[in-house]
């Protein structure tokens, strides 16, 4: 039987990223929580209606150099049931971090999507799955002569010099066209209303907009 979906998981997928940010922005949250670099890759390059929503299960990789001893198990055989997998490497990696065969077992052990903070290849095979792929790009090369998987479910940064972000466990990933952001868990039930809030002023400023009044009048007026 399939575990009860997370309440804020349900409500969540109601909004966009943008949205999301709107709110985290609102709560003085860095940048809104968006993770810069990563993209839609599958099932289509950055078109469609693909959104994923789920907390984050997360996988750090190191190089073989590192005295972290490599984690005793394959990270993809504890993948929970509607998490969104975070993989996480050294910036500017070469080889490939994810493959195919990763999301066909996250796929059956009911993840949403995969969040690749570096390359992953298979492309095809992941669109034939159509299984969620954001991404920083492709590769071709396995990871194993450079890279070993030190830890799951631990906090991981995002490997990039543009923001200083950090991806917990359990915190809440929401991913579409958009981009990726990051939802820390104690800061869902506060965003939450706040996104209410913004949509509905927003949609009336369309509204109006379409009608002849300014941006400026509208945003005065609903905001």
């Amino acid at each position: 039987m399939a575990a009860p979906q997370d309440p804020i998981v349900r409500v969540l997928q109601e909004y966009t990223t943008c949205d999301v940010s709107d709110a985290l922005c609102k709560l003085k949250y860095r940048n809104g929580g968006f993770l810069s670099g990563l993209t839609m890759w599958s099932p289509q390059r950055q078109d469609g209606s693909t959104k994923i929503v789920g907390p984050a299960y997360t996988v750090k990789y190191v190089p073989l150099d590192d005295p972290s001893p490599k984690h005793p198990t394959h990270y993809i055989d504890s993948v929970p049931e509607g998490a969104v997998v975070f993989v996480s490497c050294p910036a500017k990696t070469p080889n490939a971090v994810y493959g195919g065969l990763m999301s066909t077992r996250a796929q059956v052990s009911g993840a949403v999507g995969s969040v690749i903070d570096g390359r992953f290849r298979d492309l095809q095979e992941q669109r034939e799955l159509q299984y969620p792929i954001f991404a920083r790009d492709v590769g071709t090369a396995p990871p194993a002569e450079l890279l070993k998987v030190a830890a799951v479910n631990v906090p991981v940064k995002l490997q990039t010099d543009e923001q200083d972000m950090e991806i917990r466990p359990g915190d809440y990933l929401i991913a579409d066209l958009n981009g990726v952001v990051v939802l820390p868990v104690e800061l869902a039930e506060q965003a939450l209303p706040l996104m209410k809030k913004q949509v509905e002023a927003d949609d009336k400023m369309a509204i109006e907009i379409k009608k002849g009044m300014t941006f400026s009048e509208a945003s005065k007026k609903f905001r």
